[in-house]
């Protein structure tokens, strides 16, 4: 997909969905536990902000962006967290202007950037639509921990083919991530979309094949999921492999979530 304003508007419609799931939280319900260890709603709101901040950098001001990139590389296993940490411990009406703000800053100069431009990030340098895409990805992906410690269920939408997409593409990354080589042979992945619709992508002839509900595709390559609690099926030991390691962000591998009743 390369048109930027296409994913920038589904950003906007998953941003305000979200938003719409705490807009009128009191504070014990900003301070509830998500299934991510250690963070409450507050902490999810304001990775969303803070990552937005970053990207924001990236797409207008390279250098500063390069600094964030060397605070990283210098804690990796705490830079997120610790971004997190500092969001969270504001006033919840702060926070949430603060998110609303920023990924309108961000949707302004993603929308704005010269054709063919392309942004530094954590991982491969982005172009305004990946860029954007990468941003809905994650707010779905944290907007599905919110609705889960609320016990809300979300009915999926057809942005979840913007998921799946990056999730698809991040394939090799997964690998080169945890020091693996990844496979030669290109995968086949057949999803069903929330209207009954069917995703193709890869050759249609590949051995190493993917199917199964677009849904629990894009919940496992964003790690909200076990391997074991989806539909999924898979043909080949090379595909069967990829679905426990399978992550669609940038950075150090995710740890996933433990089956359901471990």
């Amino acid at each position: 997909m390369s048109d930027p304003a296409v994913v920038l508007d589904d950003l906007r419609s998953e941003s305000e969905e979200v938003d719409l799931l705490v807009r009128e939280l009191s504070d014990d319900g900003w301070a509830a536990p998500t299934p991510a260890p250690g963070w409450t709603i507050a902490h999810q709101i304001a990775h969303l902000a803070w990552t937005d901040r970053a990207a924001l950098l990236a797409a207008t001001d390279p250098d500063a962006f390069a600094a964030e990139t060397e605070k990283a590389l210098a804690a990796p296993d705490r830079f997120v967290d610790e971004g997190a940490e500092e969001g969270a411990a504001l006033p919840p009406a702060e926070l949430l202007g603060r998110w609303r703000v920023g990924r309108e800053r961000l949707q302004s100069a993603l929308r704005t950037a010269p054709p063919g431009a392309r942004f530094p990030w954590y991982g491969p340098p982005m172009s305004a639509t990946s860029m954007g895409t990468a941003r809905l990805m994650e707010t779905w992906a944290h907007g599905q921990d919110v609705a889960d410690a609320l016990g809300v269920v979300r009915e999926p939408t057809d942005r979840l083919r913007h998921v799946a997409w990056i999730g698809i593409r991040a394939r090799d990354y997964a690998y080169l991530v945890r020091g693996a080589t990844p496979p030669a042979e290109p995968f086949r992945v057949e999803l069903t979309a929330p209207d009954g619709e069917e995703w193709l992508y890869g050759p249609q002839d590949a051995t190493q094949r993917i199917s199964g509900p677009a849904l629990d595709f894009c919940l496992l390559v964003t790690q909200r999921v076990h391997r074991d609690d989806t539909a999924l099926a898979a043909e080949g030991a090379d595909a069967a492999h990829w679905l426990t390691i399978a992550q669609a962000f940038a950075g150090p591998a995710g740890p996933g979530r433990a089956p359901r009743g471990a």
